[in-house]
């Protein structure tokens, strides 16, 4: 429909949402089943190596090492189509900054609760570490749950009991940061370890890092791209210490680190230009989208084979790794994409769809659940199912578990949101 405009006007073309890639919502929800099945997995013993990370002392990935770097594409590809939403909503570049603070920093929040998790000296901080880890995990389920919108005068009660639900929860997690002590092997007593911020705080500063570089360039087709390659030749001379030092600071200095992570969510961002937005145009339909993408992929893969002697190892953070774990998710994805979204077959992935829309409660389960049998003093599960097969049949049934879990409180409007 043409756009009418007074005489003298500049016409403006209406700006539509962008469309629901179903695609990326199951990808988000099958490596989340992947990454529930995985962490469990990990405490079974008796199996063989290629079921657990691999060592970082050898040069070698499993399927296992290919998880995070999922999160991370997935979060790089709907980086473009939040930064769009939301600028359409309050074109604000300062408050979008603001928005990409704070999700980053609740995020930090988050990764540092679960990575103090069960380490808490029960003596200082008067309650057991399991105790304490769900005190501070029902904060951030009260900080961070999608509460009603107010539709109306007739709502006013509510929004104020939602507001004060939020204010409860973080000042519940304040506390549960203030209180918190834990005693060093050597007998030192130390505050909330930091050095190791978790899945959820290295998805921060991926996110902060990827925002920092993508926003302002965000109007050029080929800045992901660039950027993607700069990342990547940071991280190989990193890799091979020639620039040894930004690979070394903290991620609180220097939030790059190598540039491993932000290389692998910029390959998703790029992944993303490719299918979605104003910039997908320029791939008009399927089969140009798929064979860009596909040959972005096989670069990555050439390239990780190229940059074998530097290494492969998650533990390294190392180019290779990096690589082939991008050339790999771009592959599922495009297949995802000609399936959900071309084709439109998605019954077959009923399974996933609370995990891929409601991702970050679906995340905190498995830790909600492991701290609440810990609470209760329930051992069973680790002590009689923790080697072999019958541990394998644990974390087979522990996965629908979780997802039917996540299903029925998604039903029941318990859905949180960074």
């Amino acid at each position: 429909m043409a756009t009418l405009a007074e005489p003298g006007t500049q016409t403006i073309p209406p700006t539509t949402q962008a469309p629901r890639v179903v695609s990326l919502d199951i990808f988000r929800g099958l490596t989340m089943a992947v990454m529930v099945f995985v962490n469990d997995l990990a405490s079974v013993k008796g199996l063989p190596w290629w079921t657990y990370h691999a060592s970082g002392n050898i040069d070698a990935m499993t399927y296992v090492d290919m998880v995070f770097p999922a999160f991370l594409f997935i979060l790089g590809m709907a980086i473009p189509l939040a930064v769009e939403q939301r600028l359409r909503k309050d074109p604000s570049l300062p408050h979008l900054w603001m928005h990409i603070l704070l999700r980053s920093f609740s995020l930090l929040v988050l990764g540092l609760i679960l990575a103090n998790a069960g380490g808490g000296d029960p003596a200082l901080i008067h309650m057991r570490p399991s105790v304490w880890t769900l005190l501070a995990l029902l904060g951030a389920l009260l900080v961070w749950q999608v509460y009603p919108r107010n539709n109306g005068a007739r709502n006013d009660g509510r929004q104020t009991l939602y507001r004060a639900l939020r204010i409860a929860g973080a000042l519940l997690i304040a506390v549960m940061f203030a209180i918190f002590r834990h005693t060093a092997k050597d007998g030192s007593v130390t505050w909330i370890r930091t050095a190791y911020p978790e899945i959820l705080g290295l998805l921060a500063f991926a996110y902060l890092t990827t925002c920092i570089l993508y926003v302002p360039t965000r109007r050029w087709r080929w800045a992901p791209f660039v950027w993607f390659a700069v990342l990547t030749l940071f991280c190989a001379l990193s890799t091979a210490k020639l620039i040894p030092l930004p690979g070394h600071a903290s991620l609180y200095l220097w939030p790059f680190h190598n540039g491993s992570s932000t290389s692998i969510s910029m390959a998703g961002v790029a992944t993303s230009m490719i299918f979605v937005g104003p910039h997908s145009l320029r791939w008009p339909n399927f089969r140009s989208k798929a064979a860009f993408a596909g040959g972005f992929a096989a670069a990555t893969l050439v390239a990780g084979g190229i940059l074998t002697p530097l290494g492969i190892s998650k533990i390294r953070a190392t180019p290779t790794w990096c690589l082939y774990s991008i050339g790999i998710s771009i592959l599922t994805f495009i297949f995802l994409y000609w399936i959900a979204d071309v084709r439109h077959h998605t019954r077959w992935a009923f399974f996933t769809r609370s995990a891929g829309s409601n991702t970050l409660l679906t995340y905190l389960l498995p830790d909600i659940w492991y701290f609440a049998l810990s609470a209760l003093g329930i051992t069973w599960f680790r002590t009689h199912l923790a080697w072999g097969t019958p541990g394998v049949l644990r974390a087979i049934a522990f996965t629908p578990l979780i997802l039917v879990l996540s299903a029925v409180l998604t039903r029941m409007k318990i859905r949180l949101q960074i």
